[in-house]
């Protein structure tokens, strides 16, 4: 509302979003990644709101509205609004599960692993993403050592999961950055593998905690 009195274009960035929960309407541009809804990876979607002006920062030509050079894939869109139909017609019941399983990570973590932050707002959150942070611990080394026992999480914002530096998300929330882990519960999460992640991670926690400590760090 406040974009809109001040007649500012409002862009949501919705990657995480998509598939999973309803959008809130009022925004200008709204973009998305096919992949985060099981469709094919590299098919990006940029919605532009009818009347909103925008110029593409891509080169141009005098095809597709001069919105885009060369034409588009259009097996992949297909495959993208599929797989994000297909998200959608499960989401009203696979939100609450995954959101309760969520709920079970948030109340454990801190129980079982001393000197943990839990990240983010407990109900006004997307309904598969937590986020914590570790202290005494290094985010990458914690990422290798979940990846050996069997869970690929991540650490930091996805947009600089990449980049070995802290979030500037995370940073500017005013939270803790360091041993950040970012878990993503995909669609046929259940609750025997959230068990068993909830079993392996304090001892994968110690074990590099006393690395640490060994090495005088």
């Amino acid at each position: 509302e406040a974009c809109r009195a001040a007649r500012v274009p409002l862009f949501v960035d919705a990657a995480q979003s998509l598939g999973r929960a309803d959008v809130p309407g009022g925004w200008s541009f709204l973009a998305g990644s096919a992949h985060k809804w099981g469709g094919p990876a590299g098919v990006g979607v940029l919605a532009v709101r009818k009347g909103t002006r925008w110029r593409s920062p891509l080169p141009d030509d005098e095809r597709e509205g001069r919105r885009v050079p060369g034409f588009e894939n259009v097996p992949s869109i297909v495959a993208a609004a599929a797989a994000l139909e297909a998200y959608r017609a499960d989401m009203a019941a696979d939100a609450p599960r995954l959101s309760a399983l969520v709920d079970r990570i948030r109340a454990e973590v801190p129980r079982s692993v001393p000197d943990v932050e839990v990240v983010g707002d407990p109900v006004r959150r997307l309904p598969h993403l937590v986020t914590f942070s570790c202290l005494y611990v290094e985010g990458e080394a914690l990422l290798t050592e979940l990846d050996r026992l069997g869970f690929a999480v991540s650490s930091g914002s996805s947009c600089t999961a990449d980049t070995l530096r802290p979030s500037h998300v995370l940073e500017a929330m005013g939270v803790l950055t360091h041993g950040n882990v970012r878990v993503s519960l995909p669609r046929g999460a259940d609750a025997a593998q959230v068990d068993r992640f909830l079993a392996v991670l304090p001892g994968a926690v110690e074990r590099l905690r006393e690395t640490m400590r060994a090495a005088g760090r």
